[in-house]
């Protein structure tokens, strides 16, 4: 269950994190909430650390490939400056940042901003990562995504680094992850088990079938 509060306006602010590890759906989930947000009236505001390029400079973009505009930022407290007229104020990749983005979302939140900061709660040796466990402890909601295990096929929490480098902070998609279950996670560096994860395109058939259901339905 997604553990999303009331969209309606408050005079109030709160922290919410999504967390989880690589490939659950943790950006995904970030993009729709702040889309929901928008829809709803609200002025929101996406930032993502500088060291985050993955995708695009100026996107925050899940594996999945959906996107939404974002604006990159090399220190949490560039965020406060740049989300004063914001009624919600979303950071991807919260565990890039220093521990001074602790005090930052709970600035933002005691000024009446909802902050919806999504990250990876472990890191590749299945340690806390940054300042996420902070995070946790500070927010007023919580959501745990699970990925699926491409060893294992069961429920995946831990991601799996599959390349040759030590360093805490790599970033790293398809070809340095995978996600695995627990009794699948071998830290700190593994060989690859699964095959690599592709993001999902439905065929042209499903497309086909999704069409003809739409105009079954209208007729």
């Amino acid at each position: 269950m997604v553990n999303e509060p009331s969209l309606s306006p408050q005079d109030f602010g709160w922290i919410e994190v999504i967390c989880g590890g690589m490939f659950s759906g943790k950006t995904e989930e970030l993009i729709r909430r702040a889309k929901r947000a928008h829809i709803a009236g609200q002025n929101v505001v996406v930032v993502k650390p500088a060291i985050d390029k993955r995708y695009s400079d100026t996107e925050i973009v899940s594996h999945n490939e959906s996107a939404l505009p974002s604006i990159l930022v090399d220190t949490a407290d560039q965020i406060v400056l740049l989300t004063g007229n914001a009624k919600v104020v979303c950071i991807d990749e919260a565990q890039f940042f220093d521990e001074r983005i602790i005090d930052v979302t709970n600035s933002l939140a005691n000024d009446g901003k909802r902050v919806i900061v999504a990250g990876l709660d472990m890191d590749f040796e299945g340690k806390p990562f940054g300042p996420m466990p902070y995070l946790l402890a500070i927010s007023e909601f919580v959501t745990k995504l699970h990925a699926v295990c491409t060893e294992s096929g069961a429920m995946a929490n831990f991601s799996q680094r599959v390349v040759d480098n030590a360093n805490t902070v790599l970033v790293g998609e398809y070809d340095a992850y995978e996600p695995r279950a627990r009794h699948c996670f071998r830290p700190s560096i593994d060989k690859r088990r699964g095959k690599p994860i592709q993001p999902f395109r439905p065929s042209v058939s499903s497309k086909e079938h999704s069409e003809e259901t739409d105009n079954e339905s209208i007729h």
